[in-house]
């Protein structure tokens, strides 16, 4: 084992640490299992909840990973395979099964969008530049869980909700630049504004999570917030689309 004087030697502490992280990532498979149970349960909201908990593992875990450097802390496990799998589960196997079970999409056509949904993330996930050299997204990110929340919320039409995963899923092929909301590097070189919109993303958190709370009531500051951010985000990556950080 190298000196532990040098700042990247593989300390038992670190090693743990390493591999207490993996763990935490592949905890998100579980949750995303809960979520399964709960959709079978006909408990939608509870449902959402473990997506939502989900996500939050997925936004926090890879932050803890560059802390540690776990590809020396951990080399025998790759990390972001372990990422990826347990992402495509959360991010798209549950949420399509979530838009089977519910009344979302319209009888029989359920399959169409369902099967538009994890074709469009399969060559999303398998890309060779997923995530582009400056930490950014390309295409669509099969943030499925997210738009089957604000489906549900919204309770619009059921053509109208399966015109928006078409058209999700066809921008799984258009190579837009979406920002990557915990690899903020090149999205601007001002760190006010890296932290502005950090604090930002958290916010709609929250408040996406107060909607859920409040359910099935609603709240009008609380859409602002939450919608708003969203706004905020298609424009951030088409101006980072045309007008790359050099």
């Amino acid at each position: 084992m190298k000196s532990s004087n040098n700042p990247l030697a593989v300390t038992w502490q670190r090693r743990c640490l390493g591999w207490a992280i993996h763990v935490f990532t592949a905890s998100g498979a579980f949750v995303g299992l809960l979520a399964l149970l709960a959709i079978y349960q006909q408990e939608d909201l509870s449902a959402l909840w473990l997506m939502g908990l989900a996500i939050i593992i997925d936004a926090v875990d890879g932050m803890f990973a560059r802390f540690v450097k776990i590809q020396s802390a951990v080399p025998q496990i790759d990390g972001a395979l372990l990422d990826n799998i347990v992402d495509f589960f959360t991010y798209t196997i549950v949420p399509s099964f979530f838009l089977l079970v519910t009344h979302l999409l319209p009888d029989y056509w359920r399959f169409v969008g369902v099967m538009a949904v994890t074709l469009s993330s399969a060559y999303q996930f398998t890309q060779v530049d997923a995530k582009t050299s400056d930490h950014f997204f390309k295409g669509f990110p099969s943030y499925w869980n997210i738009a089957v929340f604000y489906l549900y919320f919204w309770q619009m039409n059921a053509w109208v909700n399966l015109t928006i995963l078409l058209v999700l899923s066809i921008l799984s092929f258009v190579p837009i630049k979406y920002v990557y909301p915990s690899r903020l590097d090149y999205l601007t070189r001002n760190k006010s504004l890296r932290i502005a919109m950090l604090c930002a993303t958290v916010l709609w958190g929250v408040a996406t999570a107060g909607l859920l709370w409040v359910y099935p009531e609603t709240n009008g500051f609380l859409v602002f917030v939450s919608m708003g951010y969203l706004i905020l985000y298609f424009g951030i990556s088409l101006y980072r689309t045309w007008v790359p950080l050099t």
